[in-house]
């Protein structure tokens, strides 16, 4: 998977980068996962994972590229007072499923 930064914008008032970026995926027929598009931008712009929210990712019809935006913050505090709830829900690793050990 390649990322390419499109464009990148510093957002002084809200201690932020808001980043535009394009993918080019291997996977037919869908759009990767949302959490390795995250750890993939964070290594391209060399920042922590932990304050790099994806924000919008489409693929573009019959290709295998999406493009989207992501918003980088300078600390996760900054993130979390901004960042809509919804937002960061989307960008966090869903709860794993605690196994049943007694299984009959």
């Amino acid at each position: 998977m390649e990322v390419e930064i499109l464009s990148k914008k510093e957002n002084l008032l809200l201690k932020r980068n808001e980043v535009d970026f394009k993918v080019a995926h291997d996977q037919p027929g869908s759009t990767p996962p949302r959490l390795e598009i995250r750890k993939a931008v964070a290594s391209a712009l060399k920042a922590d994972v932990n304050v790099v929210f994806v924000k919008k990712l489409v693929t573009k019809t019959g290709t295998r590229t999406a493009v989207g935006v992501a918003n980088v913050y300078n600390s996760i505090e900054q993130a979390k007072i901004i960042e809509p709830e919804y937002i960061v829900n989307r960008n966090v690793p869903p709860p794993e499923k605690p196994k049943d050990e007694e299984k009959k």
